[in-house]
């Protein structure tokens, strides 16, 4: 009899044990990232290197000029010479080409307009896996999960859409989402569509079987 109790503790406790476990497993699983769960307001852009940028000076149109960032984050303009443009705001660069004019001009007005978009490394997102091209965009305002799906060609024949997930940094911690990519691509479930941010990577894993 002490037999059969000593057994059915046993069981008991190791029923308890697989209980524990599967809840602590559960408690790890990565939160689902979805249009009900998550909204982002518009970051501005960031200028980087590759981008092309109009610098209008008002009433001063041999100032004014269409140049390229250079690959070290720089422009070079008439009269100004080697300003750094990778890493600001177009706003920003603006005061600060006002300041260097300043040098040569009386109260000089700037406008910067971003006409080809590259942006910084860290803003790209990055998509990589089973998708049919995977590579490197950049960002633009509003972009979405479908947007990124439709550039990159849909999912590979082998992707397993439905368990990919976006890493994302978030205050600092690098944190990980999953998303749908299957039900948004293949069921058109507009609900798994989702807001990227600069900087975000995609990954798509390959299915088993």
């Amino acid at each position: 009899m002490k037999k059969t109790y000593a057994n059915w503790s046993f069981v008991f406790y190791l029923v308890i044990f697989f209980i524990v476990l599967i809840s602590g497993c559960a408690s790890k699983k990565q939160p689902t990232l979805d249009s009900a769960t998550y909204a982002s307001g518009a970051p501005l852009y960031i200028i980087g290197p590759g981008d092309s940028v109009n610098i209008f000076v008002w009433g001063n149109r041999e100032l004014s000029s269409s140049v390229p960032v250079r690959p070290d984050g720089r422009i070079t303009t008439p009269l100004v010479e080697d300003v750094v443009a990778s890493g600001k705001t177009p706003t920003q660069l603006a005061r600060d080409m006002e300041k260097e004019l300043a040098r040569y001009i009386k109260n000089p007005v700037v406008t910067v307009t971003v006409t080809g978009f590259t942006g910084r490394y860290s803003e790209q997102i990055r998509v990589i896996g089973a998708a049919a091209k995977a590579q490197s965009l950049p960002y633009k305002e509003h972009l979405t999960l479908l947007d990124v799906m439709i550039t990159v060609g849909g999912l590979a024949e082998i992707a397993a859409g439905n368990k990919a997930t976006i890493v994302r940094v978030v205050d600092g911690e690098q944190r990980q989402y999953n998303v749908r990519l299957d039900d948004l691509i293949q069921e058109g479930d507009i609900t798994a569509n989702v807001d990227m941010l600069p900087g975000d990577v995609l990954i798509i894993p390959e299915a088993w079987f």
